[in-house]
């Protein structure tokens, strides 16, 4: 079972609009969204749900989250009630994001603050950020089949296993840990898929 989340392009938006801010009111694309992915994996390991929920591929340049890579682009994907709620906080240019607006801290939860924070302390000016994510089991399966395709659907219950030595896991996990975040996930996805 492959999870599927109910994506919240509001927290999608605000998380992007974060690290702009954060990034003196301007970040690029590419950085932007290997901050997303790193902040996802850290909340989903502690707090057993990423932050926005998004559908994650792997790509040549690592994870990313497939409907936050969308508002980034303000590609024609975007339903019409997320491209004018991203408007109103973001303006893109090219592979550039700008804030236009503060964060609306609404959107979030004490969690998903610490966990934004805690990856922009971390890894926001950190030089070969796109390699530092290769790094990570979820992007790692799919290296080899990336050479012939140009993405790959992850699956987000491959968050769950560990890293390598040297690179962050965020929450180390222990295999009961693993099960409960596991099925915690997959009640989750079924919600999600009751909802539509």
């Amino acid at each position: 079972m492959c999870v599927h989340l109910q994506f919240s392009f509001e927290k999608a938006t605000q998380a992007l609009n974060f690290f702009a801010i954060k990034n003196d009111g301007h970040i690029d694309k590419l950085p932007a969204l290997k901050l997303i992915f790193l902040a996802d994996r850290y909340h989903l390991r502690k707090y057993a749900r990423p932050i926005t929920n998004a559908e994650y591929v792997a790509m040549q340049y690592g994870p990313v989250a497939s409907e936050v890579k969308d508002i980034a682009e303000a590609s024609s994907f975007l339903s019409p009630i997320a491209k004018e709620y991203s408007k109103k906080y973001l303006k893109i240019s090219g592979n550039k994001i700008k804030s236009i607006s503060g964060i609306d801290k609404e959107e979030f939860s004490s969690s998903d603050i610490e966990a934004l924070e805690y990856v922009w302390k971390k890894f926001g000016k950190m030089q070969r950020l796109v390699d530092y994510t290769h790094e990570y089991p979820e992007w790692k399966k799919h290296e080899l089949s990336l050479k012939n395709k140009s993405s790959i659907r992850m699956d987000l219950l491959d968050f769950l296993e560990d890293a390598p030595k040297g690179i962050d896991n965020f929450q180390l996990l222990n295999q009961e840990e693993k099960k409960l975040i596991a099925s915690h996930l997959k009640e989750l996805s079924t919600v999600s898929e009751i909802l539509g």
